[in-house]
């Protein structure tokens, strides 16, 4: 396992989370109104829902789970070794689904959706990168060499 990988795409998780922050504006018209905040928040949900795909499947591999056939998949493997909530998971695979329709139809989203995630299920996010350095933990401690 290589920690610093996944603790630099857990740093990139967090730039993106922050950018998010950052930008996210009181209300949904103003989304509507803005080209710029759009593309910043999609650009960074899309980003930060890939980066946690990613940091999924090293920890699979870790994990000696299968590769994941889905991107979605990755987190209801991990939810299946008991790494994490069901219901993460279910959420996370939701936010995939955002993602394939961000870089695949940009022009059908629905601002409302992006506001709402922007706005209220950044904690999502977050709720991962914790789940994923708790695996880190527990794989470092099967990794030790006994005292």
């Amino acid at each position: 396992m290589d920690r610093l990988i996944v603790e630099r795409k857990l740093d990139s998780l967090q730039r993106c989370l922050a950018r998010v922050r950052s930008k996210c504006p009181a209300d949904v018209a103003s989304l509507e109104a803005d080209l710029d905040l759009q593309d910043v928040l999609v650009l960074n949900l899309s980003r930060a829902v890939q980066v946690c795909v990613d940091v999924a499947a090293h920890l699979l591999s870790d994990l000696n789970q299968p590769p994941p056939d889905t991107m979605g998949q990755a987190f209801q493997l991990l939810a299946d070794s008991g790494c994490l909530e069901s219901a993460l998971a279910v959420r996370l695979k939701k936010a995939v689904g955002f993602r394939n329709l961000a870089v695949h139809n940009y022009d059908a989203i629905d601002w409302d959706i992006v506001h709402a995630i922007a706005s209220r299920h950044l904690e999502d996010f977050e709720g991962f990168a914790r789940a994923a350095l708790r695996i880190l933990a527990m794989l470092e401690v099967k990794s030790a060499p006994p005292a």
